[in-house]
């Protein structure tokens, strides 16, 4: 059985920006993400994904109720990505985001994180994909205008 990740929109974006999806998706692991948040965010454009892969998970009524006391203490995370937060505490697993708000959040409620960083890392360590082809990720990604850390993802790549 794989692991599961929950991601945010965030993160499927920077991948699709970067011409990654498809070796996301050959990662040893589930991706999911909550249902709420891929039709708000991402079905119009990017319905494909579940095609690909992408499990759509509902939140339960105990974490729907959760999400609602969290959503007024972390103003700066937008409602879909606290339910992103939730699902991930549902079901015990790491959430994946970019998002620095979703993230401090994420940290204070116990969840541990990986970012759009950490899964190209681990795209080149086993050999998915090439250290040149994450850095030509990486430049689509900076010119299509997502935001990352880019001294620090650089830096990863170097360092592998």
């Amino acid at each position: 059985m794989q692991q599961l990740l929950i991601s945010d929109a965030n993160i499927l974006i920077d991948m699709e920006e970067g011409e990654l999806l498809t070796q996301l998706f050959q990662l040893p692991y589930q991706f999911a993400i909550p249902d709420i948040l891929f039709v708000e965010e991402l079905e119009e454009e990017h319905a494909h994904l579940p095609a690909m892969g992408l499990t759509l998970e509902e939140l339960s009524s105990d974490s729907m109720m959760h999400a609602m006391e969290l959503i007024p203490l972390y103003l700066n995370a937008s409602r879909n990505d606290i339910f992103a937060l939730c699902l991930a505490k549902q079901k015990n697993c790491l959430l994946v985001t970019g998002d620095m708000a979703l993230r401090k959040a994420a940290e204070k409620e116990g969840i541990v994180v990986q970012s759009t960083i950490s899964l190209i890392t681990q795209l080149v360590r086993q050999q998915i994909v090439t250290k040149e082809t994450a850095l030509k990720a990486y430049e689509k990604m900076k010119l299509s205008g997502r935001r990352l850390p880019w001294k620090v993802a650089i830096e990863h790549l170097n360092a592998l």
